[in-house]
C-alpha cells in the first residue's frame, strides 16, 4: 500500500449542524508508514492493483481507471489540482466498496481515518431550507481539515441528489488554483458517487450481451458514445429531498458538447455548477451492472472473509434468490451485490 502520514496541525473547532460532529483531527495515524509522495521511496501500485482484482468484479473500466488515476496522482509530487473522481453505476456495483478500497490504500484505517471523511446528501445535507448553512458549513469542514493535511480524502455520496448550491460550494476547491485563501487544495482527493447515467452503462452492458459479445469488450468509448446526449440535471421536489433525474457526459471534458450552453437555463446538477465546462472532474468511472457469476464471486469472498470454506451449494442458493432484470432475460441483479451478503446470514445464523 502507499500509505501516506499527514502532520498534525491544531485548528479550533468545527461543527457539521446535522450531525453536530467535531473534525476528525489531533489523532495519531496509527501504524502509517512515513511514505510521502516525493520520498525516495516511490509507492508501488500492486497493492491496489491487488485489492481491486481480488474485491471488486465484473467492472474492467472502473479498475482500470481507478489504478492509473490514483497511482499516477500519488506519484505526482506537484499536481496542479485536486484528484477529482466521479463514480456512475447502480447501486451495489462496486462505487461505495471502491472509495473503500482508495482510502485503506492511502490510510491506514481507511475510512475511519482522521483525513477521510465522508458525506451522504440525504443525511448531511437534507433540507432545502438550509442551503446557506450547509454551504458555509462545506466549506469550513473542507478548508480546516486540508489545512490539517493536504492529501485529505472527501467522499460524497448520493451526488445526483445534492442541491446544486453545495456543489457549487465545492467548486472552488476543484479548480487549478495554487492557493485559496492561503490553503493549496492541489494534493486532496474528491471523489463523488452516483446513480447518475446507470441507465445508459445498463443500456451499452444489455447491448453487448444480446449481441453475443464479451462484457470485458466494452470499451470507455462505448460508454461515452451512450452517455453523450445526457447531463446531469437535479432539481429541488421538496424542502426534504433531492430527486435526481439521471445523465451525464463522459466525452472529452476539454471540448464540452453544445447542449452545456443550450441548457443553461436548467438549474442542477454538474452542468449548472459548470464542474464539467470547467475541466474540473478528472475521470468519470463508468460501473458496470453485475451478472450472476459476480455475484457468486461477491458471496465466496464474503465466506472466506467470515473464515468459511467455500460451499458451492450454498453460493448457488444465494446467487439464485436473488432478483434480475430485465424480466425476460433476467441477465443483470437489480441490487449488485448489496445485499448477499444478509441473505448469506441464513445459511450460517447459529
Amino acid at each position: 500500500m502507499f500509505r501516506l502520514t499527514c502532520p498534525l496541525v491544531s485548528l479550533g473547532p468545527v461543527y457539521h449542524e446535522e450531525l453536530n460532529a467535531p473534525i476528525r483531527r489531533n489523532k495519531e495515524e496509527p501504524k502509517a508508514r512515513p511514505l510521502r509522495v516525493g520520498d525516495t521511496e516511490k509507492p508501488e501500485p500492486e497493492p491496489l492493483q491487488k485489492d481491486l482484482d481480488n474485491k471488486l468484479f465484473g467492472q474492467h473500466l472502473a479498475k482500470k481507471i481507478i489504478l492509473n488515476a490514483v497511482f499516477g496522482f500519488i506519484n505526482n509530487p506537484k499536481p496542479k489540482k485536486p484528484l477529482t473522481l466521479s463514480l456512475h453505476g447502480w447501486t451495489g456495483t462496486g462505487k461505495n466498496f471502491v472509495s473503500k478500497i482508495i482510502a485503506e490504500n492511502i490510510y491506514e484505517g481507511g475510512l475511519n481515518s482522521d483525513y477521510v471523511h465522508l458525506f451522504v446528501a440525504t443525511l448531511h445535507f437534507p433540507h432545502a431550507s438550509n442551503i446557506t448553512l450547509y454551504k458555509d458549513q462545506l466549506q469550513l469542514w473542507i478548508r480546516g481539515n486540508v489545512s490539517a493535511c493536504a492529501r485529505s480524502i472527501f467522499i460524497f455520496d448520493e451526488m445526483d441528489k445534492m442541491h446544486a448550491g453545495l456543489i457549487d460550494a465545492i467548486k472552488p476547491f476543484l479548480d487549478y488554483y495554487d492557493l485559496v485563501d492561503g490553503v493549496s487544495y492541489q494534493k486532496a482527493i474528491f471523489i463523488f458517487l452516483s446513480n447518475a447515467g446507470a441507465e445508459r452503462i445498463t443500456d451499452v452492458a444489455l447491448d453487448f450481451w444480446r449481441s453475443g459479445k464479451q462484457r470485458e469488450d466494452i470499451k470507455l468509448k462505448d460508454i461515452e458514445h451512450a452517455l453523450s446526449v445526457s447531463v446531469f440535471n437535479n432539481k429541488n421536489k421538496t424542502e426534504s429531498s433531492y430527486v435526481a433525474q439521471a445523465g451525464l457526459d463522459f466525452l472529452d471534458l476539454s471540448d464540452p458538447p453544445a447542449s452545456a450552453s443550450q441548457n443553461a437555463g436548467i438549474i442542477g446538477g454538474f452542468w449548472h455548477s459548470s464542474l464539467i465546462d470547467r475541466n474540473l472532474i478528472d475521470y468519470f468511472v463508468p460501473f458496470l451492472p453485475l451478472e450472476y457469476k459476480h455475484l457468486k464471486m461477491c458471496i465466496r469472498v464474503e465466506m472466506q472473509s467470515r473464515g468459511y470454506e467455500t460451499n458451492e451449494d450454498i453460493v448457488s442458493r444465494v446467487a439464485e434468490e436473488m432478483t434480475f432484470f430485465p424480466k425476460e432475460e433476467r441477465v443483470f441483479s437489480d441490487k449488485g451485490c448489496k445485499t448477499v451478503f444478509t441473505k448469506l446470514d441464513y445459511y450460517y445464523d447459529d
